[in-house]
């Protein structure tokens, strides 16, 4: 009978051309729990509220309205799937994070699939909801005000186990932002025209894996977290960083691709233990800022091609950049391999003194082109041992690791 009810609703509502502006709370109230509640075209009042198990589906041109204040979509109920709808008309208010979709406590599982949401303050809110999946929106944050003060394409909160896949983000100010929460995966999606792509605070063991990072402020920023993978992910032309490690531990960074824009394309600051291996960095103003004492990480097999400085790293100890015999492939390094093993035969010391000098006093360079700097520049690299300590690479690589970047289409069929 509970079949045969939701069954004849799903009729009844696929079947009737509804009037512009018609309420949804009382269609989704109507609905037994566990209905298919398919949307014809035509628009439809928000805010509602989904708080019994529930599908919502939409099709070309359903469009859900809020009034301008408040969540337009809020579910708190298990076994609720959004799909396919338009979705504008959220609130202003960031202290309730006013939002297009709004997952609370109740809501574990959802699924919110396939739909376009515009304008909202936020794209969706998942507030407490854990095993989430949000897969395949398009989500236009807004463009007005600073960038700062809008809101974010997904917002997490203490929301275990979701996934965001395959979305499509843009304008806003972050694409996904991760706090205080655990076990995510944020894999294939596309950012651009935001502030970060990713920022994780406070997000252990997850995943940041195959997105595509395009003119953000910065691309990929994981922060007071540990046991990260950063995979497979590409940033083209993001302004600051392409990738950034902050007070991160016990984490992956692993065949990601940073080119063109970045200030630095990967910046580590008091990050410890990490594996970065595999990656390419290209034509950036730094390819790899260390910093504030970031110890204990393994960089190897990586390549660092044509960037204005390849590495900045002072210290006055040597920190070797090679193990068990493999290092990474630099583009300035002229070096040859006798015994044909794709391994450099000599060392590369990316940095000298001079360069340590600039970093700590910029106004030095001033006197670049003085006879004594070039005395002390030629008098390091023909005596290794007066160079005072930093990076070194002792088994460089002859050919640099190749990434391709992924097409992106129009449609997400993961």
């Amino acid at each position: 009978m509970k079949l045969l009810r939701a069954f004849l609703l799903f009729l009844t509502v696929a079947g009737t051309s509804l009037a512009e502006g018609t309420p949804l709370q009382p269609l989704v109230d109507a609905a037994e729990p566990g209905a298919v509640l398919r949307l014809s075209p035509g628009l439809y009042d928000g805010p509602v509220v989904i708080s019994h198990p529930l599908t919502l589906l939409g099709g070309k041109d359903v469009q859900v309205v809020g009034p301008g204040v408040g969540s337009v979509v809020t579910i708190d109920a298990l076994e609720v799937r959004v799909e396919g709808l338009q979705i504008s008309g959220s609130g202003d208010d960031h202290e309730n994070k006013d939002a297009g979709i709004r997952l609370l406590k109740g809501a574990k599982g959802a699924v919110v699939r396939g739909n376009t949401l515009q304008g909202n303050l936020y794209g969706i809110d998942v507030h407490g909801a854990k095993d989430a999946q949000i897969i395949g929106n398009v989500i236009e944050g807004r463009q007005g005000h600073r960038m700062n003060q809008r809101g974010n394409g997904v917002y997490l909160w203490n929301a275990a186990g979701t996934v965001v896949e395959g979305n499509d983000m843009r304008w806003g100010r972050d694409g996904i932002f991760v706090n205080t929460s655990k076990r995510n995966v944020f894999k294939g999606n596309r950012f651009r025209d935001l502030r970060f792509a990713v920022h994780y605070m406070y997000a252990n063991d997850s995943e940041v894996s195959g997105n595509l990072s395009i003119g953000n402020h910065l691309g990929f920023a994981v922060m007071y977290s540990r046991n990260v993978k950063v995979l497979d992910n590409i940033s083209i032309g993001d302004r600051d960083h392409g990738v950034m490690l902050n007070f991160t531990n016990r984490s992956k960074v692993q065949g990601n691709y940073v080119q063109d824009g970045a200030k630095k394309c990967l910046f580590v600051y008091n990050a410890h233990q990490n594996e970065i291996s595999g990656n390419r960095f290209e034509r950036c103003g730094i390819g790899i800022h260390f910093t504030a004492g970031s110890e204990r990480n393994d960089v190897i097999g990586n390549a660092f091609i044509g960037n204005r400085t390849q590495v900045k790293y002072v210290s006055t100890k040597w920190l070797d950049w090679a193990v068990d015999g493999q290092g990474n492939y630099w583009s300035d390094f002229v070096a040859t391999d006798l015994d044909g093993n794709g391994i450099a035969d000599g060392t590369y010391r990316p940095n000298d003194t001079i360069d340590q000098v600039l970093w700590q006093q910029p106004a030095a360079r001033l006197l670049l082109g003085s006879p004594a700097v070039q005395l002390v520049q030629w008098a390091q690299s023909a005596f290794p041992a007066l160079t005072p300590g930093g990076v070194m690479d002792t088994a460089p690589l002859m050919q640099p690791v190749e990434i391709s970047v992924p097409d992106w289409g129009t449609d997400y069929d993961g």
